[in-house]
């Protein structure tokens, strides 16, 4: 890392945060500690104040795209403070590593291109998941007047369906990943420990056990 070039991308993702510099120091903080001794490899810096919503969040980010040139210039690597500040879309992140630039993020600085794919996934996963779950939140306020009555059973019914089609959906998100640790020999508990470095999230939030392992495992084969 000593004789290696870096350019730094941090990003807020709104004007109140730019100007309060809320949430940037933490990420130059990070990113310090990442290269620890090697400031002088630091070449450059940039700081974005957007919200970069969107696969082709490239063109809302002048910075993203003047930290890019100045990497390709100097054959540099990009090194952000999170993934998740870059990106929580799946084809955003699979450009990026498209670009012909190196990037690492110095909170998975062992992750391979493979990985940061597989935590884009699921961090859009995430995403899509906390809008359903927002949706259903609001419809089930709207019914709360609702004299359940003799549908009380159907509705539970019903509820039971659903929890089972979105553990059957997150299971099925997670299946390429759980057959690659298959095919790789891993462990039941190596594979605890790979999903949660990944920082992958389990089915309720929270990092993975056993025994949630476990259930993953039976339902992809059910699936």
């Amino acid at each position: 890392m000593q004789n290696h070039q870096f350019v730094a991308y941090y990003r807020v993702s709104t004007l109140k945060q730019g100007q309060s510099g809320l949430g940037l120091e933490a990420q130059q903080a990070s990113v310090a500690a990442y290269l620890k001794g090697a400031a002088s490899g630091l070449i450059g810096e940039f700081t974005e104040t957007e919200t970069g919503k969107g696969a082709n969040a490239l063109e809302t980010r002048p910075q993203l795209r003047a930290a890019l040139d100045l990497c390709r210039k100097h054959k540099a690597t990009l090194i952000i403070a999170k993934l998740d500040r870059l990106a929580r879309n799946v084809h955003f992140v699979t450009g990026l590593l498209e670009s012909g630039c190196d990037f690492v993020a110095a909170d998975m600085p062992q992750a391979n291109k493979v990985m940061i794919q597989i935590h884009a996934v699921m961090s859009e996963w995430e995403r899509d998941q906390i809008s359903s779950r927002t949706k259903a939140a609001l419809a089930a306020a709207k019914a709360r007047g609702v004299v359940l009555g003799a549908t009380a059973r159907a509705n539970l019914k019903r509820n039971h369906e659903e929890r089972q089609q979105a553990a059957n959906a997150f299971a099925g998100h997670l299946s390429g990943v759980v057959r690659g640790f298959v095919a790789c020999g891993l462990t039941q508990r190596q594979m605890v420990s790979e999903l949660n470095q990944l920082g992958i999230t389990a089915a309720r939030g929270g990092t993975w056990s056993l025994a949630q392992v476990q259930r993953l495992l039976k339902r992809i084969e059910k699936i």
